[in-house]
């Protein structure tokens, strides 16, 4: 999913991470496979992207993640894992139902969701969801829709791991699941950017907003 829409990697697995291990442990591992699959993205992504628009919702996201991570290390982890799930869940429906932003996008709103991702990105791993819906409204061709959302992430992930790093969550139970994890990812990435190229965004993006939907249901649930 990550690789074909530049989108995914967090709001899949945060809530799945979460379920199987807690958020404290789960958030960690999937930020770490995070920053490593942008730093794989990025070099591209970089000349294709808006960065007029990308680097202000940048910035103001990584000023905004340490005081998100706050909410990470202090909160009840039952209560944090059910609030991913449900966030995934409204999120994917919204995707679903077609909704989107259709507004201009002005350096104050650019900076307010900015703003809003970090707090989302330190608190729960996710800085996805209002992006993702801001930007999806856009006037780019979906090249370029891919290519912003690819920089954003890239731009967030070096400074979203470390408030957990010094809070003392990236321990050996963390390193050793990126460590058997990291490599299907690798291999999948760019499985997902050729897909990109040659099958229908349609068929794709239902199927990926269906899972998601399913995910974010069991993190509720479970």
């Amino acid at each position: 999913m990550r690789g074909y829409s530049g989108f995914g990697t967090a709001v899949i697995l945060a809530p799945a991470y979460s379920v199987l291990w807690g958020p404290r442990v789960g958030v960690p591992v999937m930020l770490l496979m995070e920053l490593v699959v942008s730093l794989q993205l990025v070099p591209k992504a970089f000349a294709e992207a808006n960065r007029r628009v990308i680097l202000p919702i940048g910035a103001a996201a990584t000023l905004a993640t340490p005081l998100g991570a706050f909410v990470l290390l202090t909160a009840d982890q039952d209560l944090l894992r059910r609030s991913i799930g449900g966030f995934v869940l409204v999120f994917g429906l919204l995707m679903l139902s077609g909704w989107r932003y259709h507004g201009s996008r002005p350096l104050p709103l650019n900076i307010a969701i900015g703003t809003l991702a970090g707090l989302l990105k330190g608190a729960t791993g996710m800085s996805g969801p209002p992006v993702i819906l801001y930007l999806l409204a856009g006037p780019e061709a979906a090249r370029q829709h891919r290519a912003n959302l690819i920089l954003f992430f890239g731009t967030i992930a070096v400074v979203s791991v470390i408030p957990p790093a010094l809070g003392g969550l990236m321990g050996w139970a963390v390193l050793a699941k990126v460590l058997v994890l990291l490599p299907v990812l690798m291999l999948c990435v760019p499985l997902g950017a050729k897909l990109f190229r040659v099958l229908p965004e349609r068929w794709y993006k239902r199927a990926a907003l269906v899972f998601l939907v399913s995910t974010g249901t069991i993190a509720l649930l479970a």
